[in-house]
């Protein structure tokens, strides 16, 4: 199987997989898969701390992973790229545990 990409593609393709590339980034994906969440509820749901998730998230969204609305003082993320959800989903039964 023959992959052509232009530089853009290549750049877009290594921002999406350095979103996967981070435990944390895969727990708070994880955490918002479903549906949109606060960065409260997503700590709450992950035990991490408020600026990690904040961080975290900020570099996901910079690579169009998540999406973020803003309503009074709480900032709500969601998933807006579902092939990277469907990615995790196909290798959940293939991740073999040490």
């Amino acid at each position: 199987m023959d992959i052509t990409l232009n530089s853009s593609e290549i750049e877009i393709l290594a921002n999406r997989f350095r979103a996967l590339s981070d435990p944390t980034r895969l727990q708070i994906l994880m955490a918002i898969c479903n549906q949109e969440r606060s960065v409260q509820d997503i700590c709450d749901r992950t035990g991490l701390h408020q600026g990690n998730v904040s961080k975290h998230l900020r570099l996901m969204k910079d690579a169009g992973v998540v999406a973020c609305r803003r309503e009074s003082v709480w900032r709500y993320y969601r998933v807006i790229d579902t092939e990277l959800l469907m990615l995790c989903s196909s290798h959940r039964g293939s991740v073999m545990v040490p």
